[in-house]
């Protein structure tokens, strides 16, 4: 039997699990690209907004897609509050490894919360449409994975969108470029940056949908996601949205292929592969400018 429906399942799988690691990764590139830190929670709270999917569903009986329009206002609203409350501080230092072990020791907090209060079982979310699938030219695609990929566009373009044509989303781009002289114009940082962070969680409360619908997850997901994550920004360089997006997409792809082909234990370590091999030969990723 020809191996060309298996390869095309195979691609398709792949692109719709690589956009859940694109969402994550453009919300780390708005973070980084003001405030040059690194926001190691984001996987963490991705895994959070998935329970807040999940519980939202079975104590309320509210559609996971439907609760995008809770979780995204209060994803926007937490956002705001790690900034304002956590990183705003250490926005201004030199030094940003602050920033950074500020992001690792709320992974823990977050972490040992979600095992306290919902358990290390894995949870996730069936609803009557999770089973059906749309058959073409034998691919078979999952409903869920599909609504997941568009979410992923429409939350790309988006957020492309806010960055080119409004105000502060302009203000943000001037700050990624050039803090201090975004400053000496007259444009608040801090209000730049809880902008930037509430926008970057707001995509890990859509990721967090995205992923309560797709695949099964506990608190300690969190880790492996964000790692998934930073390597997709890197694929697809720091700084542009589209790129992010692209990484993921590539990313989901090698972990799919490298499955099928080499093994399920190879996967992983295929990636970390292709993400050194970047880093050596092409440092800024596929859209990055060179420096």
């Amino acid at each position: 039997m020809s191996e060309s429906p298996i390869i095309a399942q195979l691609l398709i799988n792949g692109i719709l699990f690589g956009t859940m690691y694109g969402v994550a990764a453009i919300g780390l590139s708005l973070i980084y690209g003001t405030m040059r830190i690194i926001f190691f929670a984001q996987g963490t709270t991705i895994i959070f907004f998935s329970y807040v999917c999940y519980w939202l569903f079975t104590l309320l009986g509210i559609d996971p897609y439907l609760s995008l329009i809770i979780i995204f206002p209060a994803s926007l609203l937490l956002g705001m509050g790690f900034y304002n409350g956590l990183f705003k501080e250490a926005a201004g230092l030199e030094v940003k490894e602050v920033g950074l072990l500020i992001a690792i020791g709320l992974v823990w907090l977050m972490e040992n919360s979600m095992l306290v209060f919902w358990t290390a079982d894995p949870r996730t979310v069936v609803t009557a449409y999770t089973s059906s699938v749309l058959t073409l030219f034998g691919v078979t695609i999952s409903s869920t994975r599909l609504i997941t990929l568009l979410i992923a566009i429409l939350s790309a373009v988006g957020v492309s969108f806010f960055l080119k044509k409004s105000i502060i989303g302009i203000a943000v781009r001037a700050a990624s470029e050039d803090m201090e002289s975004t400053t000496l114009m007259g444009i608040n940082p801090h209000r730049v940056n809880t902008i930037a962070f509430a926008l970057g969680v707001g995509l890990a409360g859509i990721a967090g949908v995205c992923l309560a619908t797709v695949y099964s997850f506990d608190p300690m997901y969190g880790f492996t996601f964000v790692i998934m994550s930073v390597i997709a920004l890197a694929l697809g360089g720091m700084g542009s949205v589209y790129g992010a997006l692209l990484g993921g997409i590539i990313l989901g792809l090698i972990q799919s292929l490298g499955a099928y082909f080499v093994g399920t234990v190879w996967a992983d370590p295929i990636c970390f592969g292709v993400f050194l091999l970047f880093l050596i030969f092409r440092p800024q990723g596929i859209f990055g400018r060179s420096t």
